[in-house]
């Protein structure tokens, strides 16, 4: 991984020692999900009931627009992320691998830097035979300079550019739409106009 580039590696124990989570609802998930790190010799396996997952919200600065991806098994309209491989244990190298798998994007960088940006405890539906199980999902911000480059994994799981308040109306994630609001936040601080 390159250091001008891309952060740098670390663990899902460090990340969550200096994470200050919003609210009591965040802050309860996020003690569920030391716990998990704690207890679990390996968080990230998907045989867990509660397993790790890593996403990120991508953003293309210049227009103020974020990519969505619909998710087939979900019913919904999501960021890019996922469940980390045998062997893979940085959270936001897993964020940016899924990421480039599932937008083909390949320029893709934090943005506008590698901080976690909210970890949430989502419900994930039964299929692909396995039972219904939950997901602690880690996210962060990244950012491409070529959107028109972005391009779907496959055809049931389109990709859309949308400004930060129609994809608060498209999806119907309580929890994305808080991301949504927290970049809304951080574009707003860095002048970048909150991308209605």
């Amino acid at each position: 991984m390159a250091a001008d580039d891309e952060a740098s590696a670390r663990s899902l124990t460090d990340l969550l020692a200096s994470y200050r989570p919003e609210g009591d609802a965040e802050k309860a998930d996020v003690e569920k999900v030391r716990a998990l790190a704690a207890a679990a010799a390996d968080p990230w396996l998907r045989s867990l009931p509660l397993h790790v997952t890593a996403s990120a919200l991508i953003v293309h600065p210049e227009s103020g627009r974020v990519l969505l991806r619909w998710h087939q098994r979900q019913q919904a309209w999501l960021q890019a992320g996922g469940h980390g491989d045998p062997g893979e244990s940085d959270p936001f190298a897993i964020a940016l691998r899924e990421a480039r798998e599932e937008t083909g994007l390949h320029d893709l960088k934090p943005w506008p830097d590698d901080a976690l940006r909210h970890v949430v405890i989502v419900d994930v539906p039964p299929g692909k035979g396995e039972p219904a199980h939950q997901h602690a999902d880690v996210r962060f911000f990244m950012a491409t300079e070529d959107p028109d480059a972005a391009r779907a994994e496959n055809e049931n799981a389109p990709l859309r550019w949308l400004s930060i308040t129609g994809a608060c109306e498209l999806t119907a994630t309580d929890n994305l739409k808080e991301t949504l609001a927290r970049l809304r936040r951080v574009m707003g601080e860095r002048g970048d106009g909150g991308a209605s």
